[in-house]
């Protein structure tokens, strides 16, 4: 090869490695990436989920939703489980996640067990991700390949908390619009609302849809509702979102929606004469598809890359090192 090509080749080789050095680390997430530097890291986080969604069943839909809150901020980064600083805005104290997410504790718990075992090696936000999948796996719902090596951001966002995570009360084109800057498509919006089958939600969020004589919402249903939530007073009461099945991961969310009976105004929107009612009505009959299409969806969204490319990992989930 004479000098020329020599070069060219030699240009491309580096510019080849330019480009994989600029991937974000995202690209090299892996479900075996634990495999030799802590073997036991995922059946010691699922142990400790296990355990505690035994001793209260609504967990379970608390670590769900704190995985979502934390993967719509700033990228899957265990953001959200960071407190208050000088230098930190906390996002436990946005408005969507103030006297609302739950589940810290338990994310701090199976911390601990895994750094016993493994310290400095696994990160909060791996952890939270695996915690959403062991507790589908612990209500009967379904379970997903999670590819690992996220790594702790140094960071939070409280303002992007309040402006990028949807609010109960919006309506389809928000909802989609919202899932879409994400990456994530109307179908996998519709598929992870699904995660409504369990869990519960206060007065204050759906008080507006059960005394607004509407429509769209089931007079019995609204008349069974309100029974627990006044007109005044009461914000904190907590109601089933599923009321048929609340503790079981199933399909009956759909099939309530269908009969008008969503809790919230942003459940209820997805069987409205909209774009998404076929889907509603797809998952209402086939089970199967529903819980395929929610774990696809989840793997999708606990992959939302993260801002900060480079961060840490972190001792305490709460805490910067």
């Amino acid at each position: 090869m004479d000098r020329l090509g020599s070069l060219a080749t030699l240009a491309a080789i580096a510019t080849l490695f330019l480009l994989l050095s600029t991937v974000p680390c995202q690209a090299q997430l892996s479900p075996s990436f634990y495999d030799t530097t802590c073997p036991n890291a995922l059946s010691t986080i699922r142990t400790s989920i296990r355990q505690a969604v035994s001793r209260e069943r609504r967990m379970a839909a608390s670590l769900i939703r704190l995985h979502f809150h934390d993967c719509f901020v700033q990228g899957c980064d265990a953001s959200i489980l960071l407190d208050e600083t000088p230098t930190i805005q906390s996002e436990k104290t946005a408005f969507p996640n103030v006297n609302s997410a739950r589940g810290y504790e338990v994310v701090e718990a199976a911390k601990r067990e895994v750094e016993r075992i493994c310290p400095g090696v696994v990160s909060c936000a791996d952890i939270l991700t695996l915690a959403a999948r062991d507790a589908s796996v612990a209500v009967g719902g379904p379970s997903w390949n999670v590819r690992l090596g996220r790594r702790d951001s140094t960071t939070a966002s409280r303002s992007q908390a309040n402006t990028d995570l949807p609010s109960p009360s919006a309506g389809l084109d928000a909802l989609i619009s919202s899932f879409a800057n994400k990456g994530l498509s109307a179908r996998d919006m519709v598929a992870l609302s699904g995660a409504h089958t369990i869990g519960q939600a206060q007065c204050f969020l759906f008080r507006g849809r059960i005394y607004s004589n509407g429509t769209d919402i089931d007079a019995g249903f609204a008349s069974t509702r309100r029974r627990q939530c006044p007109q005044n007073g009461g914000d904190g009461n907590l109601a089933a979102l599923d009321l048929v099945t609340p503790n079981s991961f199933d399909n009956n969310y759909f099939k309530n929606l269908m009969q008008r009976k969503g809790l919230l105004q942003s459940d209820q929107v997805l069987f409205s004469g909209g774009s998404t009612d076929s889907i509603v009505s797809e998952y209402s009959r086939n089970p199967r598809i529903f819980a395929s299409d929610f774990a696809n969806a989840m793997i999708k969204m606990g992959e939302i890359p993260p801002a900060q490319q480079s961060g840490i990992i972190r001792r305490v989930c709460s805490a910067i090192n």
